[in-house]
């Protein structure tokens, strides 16, 4: 009686194992006849992976359907068709910052001499960056590189030297107007360095001690001169007062014999 009743427990949950290898063999026996469900679900993980992009908080692209505009994406993750959409280089709209050079460049009153310039930009508008410039960094470089020359063109030497603020002012100003329809401002523009030949920075060098010492020999003679009056005046002093040059004299003495 007793081994009956513990035949009687164990029975279901026998069963229970007993139906779960049926249903596996069951599926297994199905693939086997049937590969088509496999192939549906690997092509399904192709085709989720090829749709899902991701874009970063500072970037934006462009999505093109069959190569017609849809509208911009970004940031965060979203979605395309394979195959018929596209997406563009993610645009980057934090301040980027860069360089330019202008070397053996004559200035107004025909010095050569070599500048060199930073700019700091922003994309703030992604869409007109993308769709009407091929590459705007590029693009910005050229502008700059030309606008600097025309920059140095315009104003002499002492001014290059100077004035490298107001110059800088005036390169944002004239980058600005030309990158403003692409979707992009120039926030400033600053002159690091001027560079002139080593020959004229030694004249240059020359003439600023030249001037110098002309200047000291002036303060120097115009100091000669205040003495002199100074000793006119005493003069007349001393003249009409024969004990006032008798005492001088004694003080004088007096001075020097205790040095």
């Amino acid at each position: 009686m007793k081994i009956q009743q513990v035949n009687s427990t164990i029975s279901p949950v026998g069963g229970v194992l007993c139906a779960g290898s049926a249903i596996l063999g069951g599926a297994a026996s199905v693939l086997a006849r049937s590969p088509w469900p496999m192939l549906f679900a690997a092509l399904l993980g192709v085709y989720f992976l090829l749709s899902v992009r991701v874009a970063d908080q500072w970037e934006r692209v462009a999505l093109l359907r069959l190569g017609r505009f849809q509208g911009m994406r970004g940031p965060g993750m979203f979605w395309i068709v394979p195959i018929i959409d596209s997406v563009s280089t993610a645009v980057d709209q934090r301040v980027r910052v860069g360089n330019v050079k202008a070397e053996s460049t004559l200035t107004r009153d025909t010095v050569p001499v070599a500048v060199d310039a930073v700019y700091f930009w922003v994309v703030w508008n992604a869409e007109k960056a993308i769709l009407e410039v091929e590459d705007f960094g590029e693009a910005i470089a050229m502008a700059a590189q030309t606008a600097l020359r025309e920059s140095i063109g315009r104003h002499e030497l002492a001014q290059m030297i100077t004035e490298r603020e107001s110059i800088g002012v005036e390169l944002q100003r004239t980058l600005d107007e030309k990158t403003n329809p692409w979707g992009i401002t120039i926030q400033s523009v600053e002159v690091r360095d001027v560079q002139i030949p080593q020959a004229l920075e030694d004249a240059m060098s020359r003439e600023a001690q030249a001037e110098r010492e002309r200047r000291a020999r002036i303060i120097f003679g115009q100091a000669e001169t205040e003495a002199a009056e100074k000793f006119v005046a005493a003069s007349k002093v001393y003249e009409g007062h024969p004990m006032a040059l008798h005492l001088r004299a004694m003080n004088m003495l007096y001075e020097t014999m205790k040095e």
